[in-house]
């Protein structure tokens, strides 16, 4: 609990004091499109911004806008800390992000796809190209991609189809004096179609071109040009695409369940039938066709989003990642191997001798996979527990624990169904493992297992060893090459003890009690973890306190995190209290962060910047000055009321002081010191600015800055033999 004899010194409810959180998350969405729109930047690289914002959009409208419309549509009014309604919230919503998408249509349209054009790659339209290509492109709708095709009447024998979340489609519009179309629409009324574009088929189609070395038709422009054919006798007055956006979060009644799995698969089912939250629509569609799909989609005006240029634009990635020209993209790295250990040597003899900490992606994560691919062969291991909340689609973690289970070990995967749009990927992976003997375990009612952790367990000479990695990332081998994030490998016997409990914890109770038998455990003999939704949120407050305790007592005092999120309005009220007493407190935050700073008297010693950069800031650092005993917490929760309680969570302390110093250095103020892609949230309202160089001092860019210190470790690293007593004892009896 936090400390009570703080000072008082603001009303902590005063909604001035909190931004809104959706808000928050939109100006961070801008700070996306801002890199794409940097001018300095490589080509490819601002095209690659300009996919993520649209798809961090998407994910905004599926879940958060979603369920501020249902509240709405429940006639539920509650305002959260800022004091906005779900409605209030709504009209500024939209009013943000028409504006984000008018910028990002303006960059796409008018900067990118123009300078990618002098480079030689382009977007063709059907009339732009020459007769003889236009036959090409018949030929190939006719052979390949009409047989696909299902033209869908509207009419009052045709009710408007159910169309897919995400989908892009065609509306057509008849000519209403054809005397043909007078039996399909009703009188005085036109005739409508809809044409799916097929997700099956690719969106970006080669063309051969005499002036462009890649050249390219949109699938929906080739079926416009060419979908006469499908209404044959009937004269097309216009063809214009649009796209849906639906409800796609996940609901569940966990109080009235038997199989969780089977109730989740079931669910997803029902995604394709729930409420669309926003329209799409190109330029050029008429108002009457507009009114139509409003009707039939049971939306207004604010929910419709008129684009001036492609529409999902995501699918525009294509053109990144089959374009390999140096200059249009950023320097290539690959991930080092960290010095000692390297990988397929004896990183568990390693590991009984010291902790290794990874910073990926700069440190490659083969590490981590290395030590379930070693665990599944070695005949003295005896055990392997995991946590999967994301992972990638050829998993060789996933194929650890499948081997270990065939090699007759016991394994447990505790795979986390709920993992927001890894759902049904989720669901495959538990019905593999479950088929290959490991025992499968769906976590706690009521919670999310967001924690990341292994255990290993081991017979050696000396007793049964715990080997345990603990991070702040998923096990994905795949993100683990975008996202930075930092994992720690031990064989600390507290560490391994509680992570064991963890376990235990999260596997050992009946379903239907976990969730109250978790959050009812405040007593639990843990030796370093701060696990929610037991302590994490206390602790936290008492950490935040006592540096408040220590400032008011003429201490040095010094609070750092960085994470992607902060919400939590007491965490930010104890942050304000920290700052009225003198603590500095520098917060790196990348994405939503509800704190006001530089509010006089409260927060003025609070600073907050956001990095965005070629790598996803993903890491979660904790550090507390702690009257000089410099406390560093490392974990998978951001400062947020989900994680701190709707969730399991594991956050862990760096204790070797060498890896303390390291973080703080490498990372910590490193970042504060950025100077290229760092941006300071501003007190006054809730855009940030691009921080300036000051003096003579070379621009930092931390990332930039990360990658080198990765390069100069690998290089000044000893082999990894060296380090090692015994090479052949240490062996995990893995063969080459």
């Amino acid at each position: 609990m936090a400390r009570k004899d703080l000072p008082l010194a603001f009303d902590p409810e005063d909604p001035a004091l909190y931004r809104n959180r959706e808000l928050s998350w939109l100006e961070f969405n801008r700070r996306v499109l801002e890199e794409a729109q940097d001018p300095k930047a490589p080509l490819l690289e601002r095209l690659k911004f300009l996919a993520i914002f649209a798809s961090n959009l998407d994910e905004f409208f599926m879940v958060r806008v979603s369920g501020l419309m249902s509240m709405v549509e429940a006639g539920l009014d509650e305002s959260g800390p800022d004091g906005l309604d779900p409605e209030e919230q709504l009209e500024r919503i939209a009013a943000l992000t028409h504006e984000l998408v008018t910028g990002q249509m303006r960059c796409l349209t008018n900067d990118v796809l123009p300078k990618l054009r002098q480079e030689g790659i382009v977007i063709e339209r059907m009339e732009s190209l020459s007769k003889s290509r236009r036959k090409e492109m018949a030929r190939y709708f006719a052979e390949a991609i009409g047989p696909v095709l299902t033209p869908l009447a509207i009419d009052p024998a045709h009710p408007f189809p159910q169309l897919a979340n995400a989908s892009l489609n065609l509306a057509i519009v008849f000519e209403h004096d054809d005397a043909n179309t007078a039996s399909i629409g009703l009188p005085g009324e036109s005739a409508f179609a809809l044409v799916r574009v097929p997700e099956v088929l690719p969106r970006l189609i080669p063309v051969r071109s005499a002036n462009y070395s890649q050249a390219y038709i949109l699938l929906e422009d080739l079926i416009a040009s060419c979908c006469q054919e499908l209404f044959v006798g009937l004269k097309i007055r216009s063809v214009v695409p649009f796209r849906i956006t639906r409800n796609n979060d996940l609901v569940v009644d966990e109080d009235d369940i038997e199989d969780l799995l089977q109730t989740i698969a079931k669910e997803l089912r029902k995604h394709q039938r729930r409420r669309v939250v926003r329209l799409e629509i190109a330029q050029g569609m008429s108002q009457e066709t507009l009114n139509m799909l409003c009707k039939a989609l049971d939306l207004t005006q604010q929910e419709v989003y008129e684009i001036d240029g492609p529409l999902n634009v995501p699918d525009l990635m294509h053109i990144y990642k089959h374009t390999h020209r140096k200059h249009l993209t950023d320097r290539p790295f690959n991930p080092r191997l960290p010095p000692p250990p390297a990988t397929r040597v004896a990183l568990l003899s390693v590991l009984r001798e010291r902790d290794v900490l990874l910073h990926h992606p700069y440190e490659s994560f083969s590490t981590v996979v290395e030590l379930l691919q070693s665990a599944a062969e070695d005949p003295d291991v005896l055990a392997i527990k995991q946590t999967l909340y994301r992972t990638a689609g050829d998993s060789p973690i996933v194929a650890s624990l499948i081997q270990a289970a065939e090699a007759g070990k016991e394994v447990t995967a505790l795979v986390e169904l709920r993992a927001r749009f890894d759902e049904m990927n989720n669901i495959q992976w538990a019905r593999t493992l479950e088929k290959a003997g490991v025992h499968v375990v769906y976590g706690l009612m009521g919670l999310k297992t967001h924690c990341k952790t292994s255990l290993v367990v081991r017979r050696e000479a000396d007793g049964l060893r715990r080997y345990v990695h603990l991070g702040t990332g998923n096990y994905n081998s795949t993100t683990a090459r975008l996202y930075t994030d930092l994992g720690l490998m031990t064989s600390n016997k507290e560490l391994g003890q509680d992570v064991a409990t963890l376990f235990n914890l999260v596997t050992g109770y009946n379903v239907a009690t976990g969730n109250r038998l978790l959050t009812g455990q405040q007593s639990l003999p843990w030796n370093h973890l701060l696990v929610a939704p037991i302590d994490l949120h206390s602790t936290t407050q008492q950490l935040i306190a006592d540096e408040a305790a220590n400032a008011r007592a003429g201490k040095p005092a010094h609070i750092i995190a960085k994470m992607n999120s902060l919400v939590d309005p007491t965490t930010i009220a104890n942050l304000y209290r920290a700052s009225a007493a003198g603590v500095k407190v520098d917060l790196i935050i990348r994405g939503i962060c509800c704190l006001r700073p530089g509010i006089p008297g409260i927060s003025d010693n609070i600073r907050v910047i956001s990095i965005l950069d070629r790598f996803l800031e993903h890491s979660r650092i904790f550090y507390f000055h702690a009257g000089g005993q410099d406390k560093l917490y490392v974990g998978s929760a951001d400062w947020m009321p989900r994680n701190f309680f709707r969730r399991v969570e594991a956050v862990f302390p760096i204790l070797a002081p060498h890896h303390k110093t390291r973080i703080l250095d490498e990372i910590l103020k490193l970042q504060l010191s950025d100077t290229v892609k760092a941006r300071v949230a501003q007190p006054d309202n809730p855009t940030y600015t691009r921080v300036a160089p000051t003096g003579t001092k070379d621009p930092v860019r931390s990332q930039t800055r990360a990658i080198q210190l990765a390069r100069d470790n690998a290089i000044k690293s000893r082999p990894y033999e060296e380090t090692i007593r015994n090479p052949r004892q240490a062996r995990l009896g893995r063969k080459r």
